[in-house]
C-alpha cells in the first residue's frame, strides 16, 4: 500500500501511539504479576526490569504492525481514524523499521538476559498478534478474538518462564483467565462499533450474527470466565482474599453482561467494555496481594 502524505511532520506522541501504549500498560501488569506470583519472595530485580521492557518492546512492535496492517480500515472508523499512519504523519517505511528495531531489541533483551524460553515464548505471541490475528483471522472468521485472544493472554506466562526458566500449570492458568475475558471484553466494544466494521468489511461477531446472539454469547464467556477465576483459590494457588476478589468483581462483570441481554441501557456496551478493563486489573491486582498475605501453595 502506498504511503500516505502528511504536512504534519512526525513527533515522538506519534511514535508512542505506535506502540498501542495502554494496551502494553495493560499486558505489562499481568506479566510483571506472573513474575512475582512465580516465587514466594521478591523477584530479582534484574528480571523484573529487563524481563517486562524486552516484552514490552515486542508487544509494542506488534502493535506497530497492526497499524501497518490496517492503515485503510483505521482511516475509515472512527476509533482509529486519527492514527499516524493512517493520517500519513508516519510513513510505511518509518513505522517499519520503528517495528524492527523495537521487535529487535526486545528479543535480544529476553534472550540474553532472560532465557530463551520466555524469548521465544515472546516470539510466538508477537507473531500470533502481529501476523496470524491482524493479517488473516481479524478478517477471515467471527471467532478471529477467541483464536486469536491466545496471544494477548500470553503475558503472565511471559512473565513466569522469565523468572523460573519453566512453564507451570499455574502460569497456563493465568493465561485461561484472560483468554476466557478476551471475547466479553472485545464483542462488548464490536457491539458499539458494529456499523464500522461492517462498513470495512470486517467479520466482527455482531455484524455476521447479530447483535442478540453476541450479547448472549457475551453472557456465556462471562459465566464461563468467572468459573475460571475461581480455579486458581480451587488449586490453592490463590487464597481467601483473592476468591472474594474473584467473586465481588465476577459478579459486577456478569451485573453487565445481564444488562446488555435486557437491552435498555444504550450505553451498555461501551459501560462493559470499560468495565471489563478495569475488571481484569483488579483481579490480577487482588490475586498479587492476595499472593504475599495469605500464602497457600508451595510452587
Amino acid at each position: 500500500m502506498a504511503d500516505l502524505q502528511s504536512t504534519e511532520a512526525a513527533t515522538w506522541r506519534d511514535y508512542k501511539e505506535l506502540t498501542k501504549p495502554n494496551v502494553v500498560l495493560l499486558m505489562i501488569l499481568t506479566s510483571a504479576i506472573g513474575m512475582f506470583m512465580a516465587v514466594p519472595g521478591m523477584v530479582p530485580l534484574d528480571v523484573l526490569i529487563l524481563g517486562n521492557l524486552g516484552i514490552a518492546l515486542s508487544a509494542g512492535a506488534a502493535a506497530a504492525v497492526n497499524h501497518l496492517v490496517d492503515q485503510r480500515i483505521d482511516l475509515q472508523m472512527a476509533r482509529t481514524h486519527n492514527r499516524p499512519i493512517a493520517t500519513g504523519r508516519l510513513s510505511n517505511t518509518q513505522a517499519t523499521v520503528f517495528a524492527m528495531i523495537m521487535g529487535g531489541l526486545g528479543m535480544t533483551i529476553l534472550m540474553v538476559f532472560i532465557n530463551p524460553l520466555t524469548a521465544w515464548l515472546t516470539l510466538a505471541s508477537l507473531l500470533g498478534y502481529a501476523f496470524v490475528y491482524t493479517m488473516f483471522l481479524k478478517r477471515a472468521t467471527p471467532q478471529n478474538i477467541v483464536i486469536g485472544g491466545l496471544a494477548g493472554a500470553a503475558p503472565p506466562l511471559l512473565g513466569w518462564t522469565a523468572v523460573t526458566g519453566e512453564i507451570h500449570g499455574h502460569a497456563l492458568l493465568l493465561v485461561l483467565i484472560i483468554f476466557a475475558w478476551t471475547p466479553p471484553h472485545f464483542w462488548a466494544l464490536a457491539i458499539h462499533r458494529r456499523e464500522e466494521y461492517a462498513a470495512v468489511g470486517i467479520p466482527m461477531l455482531p455484524v455476521t450474527h447479530g447483535v442478540a446472539f453476541t450479547k448472549l454469547q457475551i453472557l456465556l464467556y462471562t459465566i464461563i470466565m468467572f468459573l475460571i477465576t475461581l480455579l486458581p483459590y480451587a488449586t490453592r494457588m490463590s487464597g481467601p482474599l483473592y476468591l472474594l476478589g474473584a467473586v465481588v468483581l465476577g459478579l459486577g462483570f456478569l451485573y453487565w453482561a445481564v444488562e446488555l441481554m435486557r437491552g435498555k441501557n444504550a450505553n451498555a456496551p461501551m459501560e462493559t467494555f470499560k468495565y471489563s478493563i478495569t475488571y481484569l486489573m483488579a483481579l490480577f491486582v487482588v490475586m498479587l496481594v492476595d499472593h504475599y498475605l495469605f500464602p497457600v501453595s508451595t510452587l
